[in-house]
C-alpha cells in the first residue's frame, strides 16, 4: 500500500494518511480484508509520530471502514465497500468546501436532510 502525505500541507497529517487509504479502498489498490501496515511501520516510513497513523487508523475505524485489535493489527472491513469509501471522500470535499464558505457542519447536515 503506497501512502504519500505532504508535510507542507495545511490539512492535518492524520487526515491525509485517512484520506489515502480510503482512495486505495476506492479505487482498488487497496483489498477488502487487506492487513493495513503497523502503525509504528508505516510512521517510520512516512516521518511522522505513530500516534498520528493510529489517529487516520481510529478516524477509519469510527467511519466503518477499518477494524482495529490490539495486539492483531488493522484490516479493511469485509463489510466496508469501494463506494462507501467514495462516498465518505466526498462528503469529505463538501465539508471542507462549507467550511471555506463559512459554514458549519451543523448547516451542511441541514442542507442534505432538506435534499
Amino acid at each position: 500500500m503506497l501512502v504519500r502525505i505532504d508535510h507542507g500541507s495545511e490539512v492535518p497529517l492524520g487526515k491525509q494518511i485517512a484520506v489515502q487509504i480510503r482512495s486505495g479502498i476506492a479505487e482498488g489498490s487497496v483489498q477488502i480484508g487487506e492487513r493495513l501496515p503497523p502503525a509504528r511501520e508505516l510512521a517510520q516510513a512516512l516521518g511522522v509520530n505513530m500516534h498520528t497513523v493510529l489517529r487516520a487508523y481510529g478516524r477509519l475505524r469510527e467511519e466503518g471502514i477499518v477494524e482495529m485489535r490490539q495486539g492483531r493489527g488493522a484490516w479493511v472491513r469485509a463489510r466496508t465497500s469501494p463506494e462507501h469509501a467514495h462516498l465518505t471522500r466526498l462528503a469529505e470535499k463538501i465539508l471542507a468546501e462549507a467550511y471555506e464558505l463559512g459554514l458549519t457542519r451543523a448547516d451542511v447536515i441541514r442542507l442534505m436532510e432538506r435534499i
